[in-house]
């Protein structure tokens, strides 16, 4: 086990590595320019580029990027979103909201997925079964944008129960969770449907296999015999739609913070692009791809967890 660790680890890394690599020559070579602000002298945009090197060739600008995450982990300034500034530090600041906001989506999206994933198959073929199945389709097929759209509407407009937008100068604690709770419905809508769908489907087969029949025969009832046995196996493999769950909760919050004007990583990724602000789109981009994969190595690590017969990085 120990050696599957630092083995993932080393993946990890690499991988880390190669994104850093794709994600400054894409962005580089993309046709704009980082200084195209007509009230500088050309002078002035001269010594700027001379300081980060720009005028440099693209292997050099390479080395000189990697070589101050590595030894200073500086990912470069910002000079178009928030001229100046070090582009950690605008991230850090940036991090709170996308964090509260993807947290908040995973941990409605997994609890309530799973009930109403349970609650399908054990009551299958009824009009409980139908009702679920039904949102189901709904929620996997229409984008969360239109979810927030439409919450707006609702609950904004038509009953003015919470804030359009997000309060990003709240007065106390209650008052941001109060202003954030639209954005993070919106977002946990499609996540839920994922989860219900893949759960529905793996515990109706489980329920109807030979060694559950098995375990009723030796006295266990319908709620023992779910619980030990079925319920534990069809979890082992909702485990793998984990990963893309919340990779597609980072990603659709790119849209979700947009609409609703909350502070956070994926508003400033897409303002970071529009602008041409390379290290700022850069360190996003790895960013990202960290918490992606710090995701995978953390639910490749839990499937030990949820089933103790996998013995991950064993040698039988």
């Amino acid at each position: 086990m120990f050696k599957y660790v630092l083995g993932r680890i080393g993946a990890m890394l690499l991988t880390i590595f190669l994104v850093m690599t794709l994600s400054f020559w894409v962005i580089r070579l993309m046709p704009m320019t980082i200084f195209e602000n007509p009230e500088v002298s050309p002078e002035v945009q001269r010594r700027l580029e001379d300081r980060m090197h720009l005028n440099e060739p693209m292997i050099v600008q390479y080395y000189y990027f990697i070589e101050g995450i590595v030894t200073k982990f500086d990912f470069g300034t910002s000079v178009k979103v928030r001229p100046g500034l070090p582009v950690f530090k605008i991230i850090a600041e940036r991090v709170p909201p996308t964090m509260v906001l993807n947290f908040f989506s995973l941990l409605i999206s997994i609890p309530l997925g799973i009930l109403a994933g349970t609650i399908a198959a054990l009551r299958r073929n009824t009009w409980i079964d139908n009702i679920i199945s039904f949102l189901i389709v709904i929620f996997i097929s229409v984008p969360s944008f239109v979810f927030a759209s439409l919450l707006q509407y609702i609950f904004s407009y038509a009953i003015p129960i919470f804030p359009t937008l997000y309060n990003a100068l709240a007065p106390n604690i209650w008052a941001a969770y109060h202003s954030m709770f639209l954005p993070i419905l919106a977002l946990s809508l499609n996540p839920i449907a994922t989860i219900a769908r893949y759960l529905r489907g793996e515990l109706i087969e489980t329920l109807s296999s030979e060694y559950m029949l098995l375990a009723r025969t030796k006295g266990l009832t319908q709620q023992e015999a779910t619980w030990r046995h079925a319920f534990r196996n069809s979890l082992v493999p909702i485990a793998n739609t984990i990963v893309p769950l919340i990779t597609g909760v980072m990603s659709g919050s790119l849209v979700i913070e947009k609409i609703f004007a909350v502070p956070g990583e994926g508003g400033l990724l897409v303002d970071s692009i529009f602008a041409g602000d390379h290290f700022l789109t850069v360190a996003l981009l790895i960013f990202y791809s960290a918490m992606s994969l710090v995701t995978i190595f953390v639910v490749d690590i839990s499937y030990g967890i949820i089933d103790p017969r996998i013995r991950i990085g064993g040698t039988k």
